[in-house]
């Protein structure tokens, strides 16, 4: 390989351990302590969160699928048991609804076919089951602005990360798991706004408040029969 050819591995091995850290708090809240629930993680990184959930007692098993062999070894330490492939291309031991929430954290913008993946995995929930998951908003003012001026830049980091295959807004994320048979509960942004953020935020209309998402927070559920 010449200097000039960077393969998408390369792009993920420059982001370093960092990357694959992160405690999603803010999903674990949302679980009670001692429920003993099943959780299954896509990109579970080195563990952190499903650590957690297993020591609130939140989950009573915790299972985790991680691209790279690295991060996969520090979640092994830590979760019920773990998975290192591709979720697009890897065998999964579970063929029946197994599972009371799936994760998937930043994680299906990587993919070539995140629908087909999101389909795949709602067949493992159990009726009523959760999942949560987020990606980058690409209908931030940011990137907007950007479209108007002409670029498509991407980085290292954030929305236009080179890694990514895929960009969605609010709208299509959630059409993506309605077309998988879940239903959709709620849709917002990652994190409270700033003091600007929020002031704009009671100018705007509530149709154009995506404007300030930087990333779509996303649960839906599978109906009961």
């Amino acid at each position: 390989m010449t200097k000039t050819q960077v393969t998408q591995a390369d792009w993920y091995d420059s982001k370093g351990d960092r990357y694959f850290e992160g405690l999603r708090t803010d999903i674990l809240d949302q679980l009670p302590a001692g429920s003993g629930l099943r959780i299954l993680e896509i990109g579970c990184g080195d563990g952190t969160t499903g650590e957690a959930a297993l020591s609130a007692g939140i989950a009573s098993e915790y299972f985790g699928v991680e691209l790279f062999e690295s991060a996969a070894t520090d979640a092994a330490g830590r979760l019920t048991k773990v998975i290192c492939g591709d979720i697009e291309s890897v065998d999964l031991p579970w063929s029946a609804p197994t599972f009371d929430v799936i994760i998937a954290s930043e994680v299906l913008e990587h993919l070539a076919d995140p629908r087909l993946v999101v389909q795949r995995l709602a067949k493992l929930m159990v009726p009523g089951g959760r999942f949560f998951s987020s990606s980058p908003n690409v209908c931030h003012h940011s990137i907007i602005r950007m479209l108007l001026r002409g670029g498509f830049d991407l980085t290292d980091r954030g929305a236009m990360d080179r890694t990514h295959l895929r960009w969605f807004t609010p709208r299509t994320y959630s059409e993506m798991f309605e077309a998988a048979g879940l239903s959709v509960e709620s849709v917002g942004p990652m994190a409270e706004p700033g003091p600007k953020a929020k002031i704009l935020t009671r100018l705007l209309p509530k149709s154009r408040r995506i404007l300030l998402w930087r990333q779509v927070n996303l649960r839906a559920r599978k109906p009961f029969p």
